[in-house]
């Protein structure tokens, strides 16, 4: 049932939905900007895969989508350690089939944080399976589990600690984190250093602040993803720290224009 525009940006029609997801129901709420939205984005919402909702995300996503003009869809995804990988990966995975029932052109991916990293992933299951996608948008993704680079030393005192990600990676992924394809399916990553094959990736957008912990992993990751031969996006936003789509306008704006443009390439 639609709603009326009480929060986030004007102009931002939403909806909750409940999506059918194998004997259960999967809960999404979809963000439609006025004039006619430019594709779908599917967003996986930050929180270490422990916390997080689409009711903590909805002025950023609604900002995201009048940035983007694009409808976006919201996944409230299973967390851990209630709901270990691939769970949270295999709700994104449905919300991503949803939209793209809904749509006539291919849909995009994304998320901030621990939902940068779902998506990630899910960009990874869909080039396996030779399923299109736009693009996939990435706002500081961690991406080692064992958080080894300099940048989680760097400011011992900034969100997230090194101690505290490591502990939430093992609360998600837990003691198997590895998910090898059976009967002939495709693998469900937890991390994107589980593919030994980075190539045919959708275009990747890529955001981190310099003060961010994760700073390196996000610089390493788009490095590897340009030498596999993708397109890739990266901006470096200077002095930001961890878990700014929620608090910064600029870059959610940032965001929402590069997904716009890649999308206007690929029209």
């Amino acid at each position: 049932m639609s709603v009326p525009d009480l929060r986030g940006s004007p102009g931002v029609r939403w909806q909750s939905l409940a999506l059918p997801a194998a004997g259960r129901e999967l809960h999404v709420r979809v963000f439609r900007p006025d004039p006619a939205p430019h594709g779908w984005l599917v967003w996986a919402h930050g929180g270490s895969w422990r916390a997080g909702s689409v009711d903590g995300w909805h002025d950023g996503t609604a900002d995201l989508a009048a940035a983007a003009g694009a409808t976006v869809v919201s996944v409230d995804y299973r967390l851990a350690p209630g709901h270990r990988h691939p769970a949270a990966l295999v709700d994104v995975l449905t919300a991503l089939d949803w939209a793209q029932s809904q749509s006539p052109t291919p849909v995009a991916v994304g998320g901030d944080s621990a939902g940068g990293t779902l998506a990630a992933c899910a960009a990874l299951v869909w080039r396996d399976r030779r399923r299109p996608l736009a693009a996939q948008v990435l706002a500081y993704p961690p991406i080692d589990p064992e958080c080894r680079a300099p940048s989680y030393r760097r400011h011992p005192l900034a969100f997230p600690s090194r101690a505290g990600l490591i502990s939430a990676w093992r609360d998600h992924r837990g003691a198997s984190p590895r998910h090898p394809a059976a009967h002939g399916a495709t693998p469900l990553y937890s991390t994107p250093h589980e593919s030994d094959d980075l190539g045919g990736l959708a275009p990747a957008v890529l955001a981190v602040g310099g003060a961010d912990p994760v700073a390196d992993d996000v610089r390493g990751y788009a490095a590897l993803l340009h030498a596999a031969g993708n397109t890739v996006e990266l901006r470096e936003f200077d002095g930001l720290p961890h878990g700014t789509f929620l608090t910064d306008p600029g870059l959610r704006d940032w965001l929402g224009t590069a997904y716009s443009d890649h999308y206007r390439r690929s029209a």
